[in-house]
């Protein structure tokens, strides 16, 4: 008997061990995948918007991959529904159309995310990756003080605290900036600082207000993640054509809606399509600290490519002020201390140009092909 305890024992740990070390290489490869996704796209979106020669339109770019993204998520939920596109239209019929009224709410966070995506362009055109990548960080703050005017959400002291660091940290780059701006100009004569910056800064602010809102009208809704970024899609689609219209109608229908793209182009379209939605699917690995240390990473990252792709110069201003920056970061993902009401961090949207669309609130992912049950679960 006692030797067939111990067996049994035996193997009960074995699994759990093999089950921990497997979890260990799932946040490894996490965060390995939130770093290389926030850097990269902002790195590869300076670079193709700085290079020699005819430009893409910015407007068909963000078009371009809302529709991607739509298409993803149609591919997904045609999965989940074992392949039955009968089933599958009729579901999203249902869910789409039929409830025309719960599709409508994703009306204004879908025009705040267009319109964020257009000026991030703006921003990073104008703007050092490095320089972007440390001012984006203040969407953390707009979604802290958003969360806690329209959530009624409560701050840790660490968290206020981290929240003043983040600000300074961001306005002592921003002295730095400001200081090498004749030399940038000079570098680079159709860059307009000024311009990037406060595209930059609100992107912030509509980042803030639509993460905070999108949560407000959502929570306790049934519908998947992969439904509402469907509807998301949809809005942002027609949202994006008619800003493609307004802005580049004319030069669009001269040269065409592809005018400008190679295949770095279509490389940043579908980091900017996947990114997120890879993103949202591996965040349910890793923890608010490791997303905090993935985020401060990439700022490093971002900074040392910037130096070798781009000729950019780090100084000690700029250390101080990044530094501080990435300490914030790392401390707004501390854990909350026992019995506090704490806003969520920003899921790693560091450098995904969009927030990961999802409408839990808790921060609860939901798997990536989730078996089907007559009952869909709430995102």
């Amino acid at each position: 008997m006692a030797a067939g305890n111990l067996n049994k024992t035996g193997e009960e740990k074995t699994p759990n061990r093999t089950q921990n070390e497997a979890n260990r290489k799932l946040k490894y490869i996490s965060l390995a995948v939130l770093v290389v996704q926030n850097a990269s796209l902002i790195l590869s979106i300076r670079y193709v918007r700085t290079l020699p020669g005819d430009r893409f339109f910015a407007t068909s770019a963000v078009v371009m991959a809302e529709v991607l993204k739509v298409l993803t998520c149609l591919l997904i939920i045609l999965l989940q529904k074992r392949l039955s596109v009968t089933e599958t239209a009729h579901f999203l019929l249902d869910s789409v159309l039929f409830q025309y009224k719960d599709t409508l709410k994703l009306a204004v966070p879908s025009l705040i995310y267009t319109l964020q995506n257009n000026l991030q362009y703006v921003a990073i055109s104008n703007l050092p990756a490095a320089t972007f990548q440390v001012t984006y960080q203040l969407k953390i703050l707009t979604t802290a003080l958003f969360s806690v005017l329209m959530l009624r959400k409560s701050l840790s002291r660490v968290q206020w605290v981290s929240l003043l660091l983040l600000f300074a940290g961001v306005a002592i780059v921003q002295v730095q900036q400001e200081g090498n701006k004749e030399a940038s100009v000079a570098d680079a004569s159709h860059q307009n600082y000024t311009a990037g910056l406060v595209a930059v800064v609100i992107s912030c602010l509509s980042s803030g207000f639509a993460g905070v809102y999108f949560e407000k009208i959502l929570k306790g809704s049934a519908a998947s993640v992969w439904v509402r970024n469907v509807q998301l899609g949809i809005f942002g689609t027609a949202l994006g054509l008619l800003g493609l219209w307004w802005n580049d109608g004319g030069a669009v229908a001269e040269r065409g809606f592809l005018f400008g793209y190679t295949g770095m182009v279509w490389c940043v379209i579908f980091n900017q399509a996947f990114g997120g939605l890879l993103v949202a699917v591996v965040v349910k690995y890793a923890d608010n600290i490791l997303k905090g240390f993935a985020t401060s990473f990439s700022i490093v990252v971002s900074t040392v490519m910037s130096v070798y792709l781009f000729g950019f110069t780090v100084d000690l201003l700029f250390t101080a002020g990044a530094g501080l920056v990435i300490g914030a970061v790392y401390m707004y993902s501390l854990p909350k201390a026992p019995g506090a009401t704490v806003t969520p961090s920003p899921a790693s949207s560091s450098a995904s140009l969009e927030p990961p669309r999802t409408a839990d609130g808790g921060g609860k992912m939901e798997a990536f092909l989730p078996k089907c049950s007559g009952k869909e679960k709430g995102s």
